[in-house]
């Protein structure tokens, strides 16, 4: 994925683009996972739930590596 800028930098076509190309590359079980995650966000109250976990220190990184593992196998 494409780190070159901010979330709020990103049209919201280009984001729906980097997921559709993120979703080709998982695992029936990550995409269940996900789709788990996110009715979670679209039930527990959206924005208000991505600030609080973004501020849990290192969540986005620990994301990040996991990303870049599953995508090098």
């Amino acid at each position: 994925m494409d780190d070159s800028g901010s979330a709020e930098e990103l049209s919201a076509a280009e984001l729906q683009r980097q997921l559709n190309d993120a979703l080709q590359q998982l695992s029936p079980e990550q995409l269940q996972a996900l789709a788990d995650f996110a009715a979670y966000l679209a039930d527990a109250g959206g924005e208000a739930t991505v600030q609080e976990l973004l501020a849990i220190p290192g969540l986005l990184e620990r994301v990040k590596q996991i990303q870049a593992t599953s995508n090098s196998d």
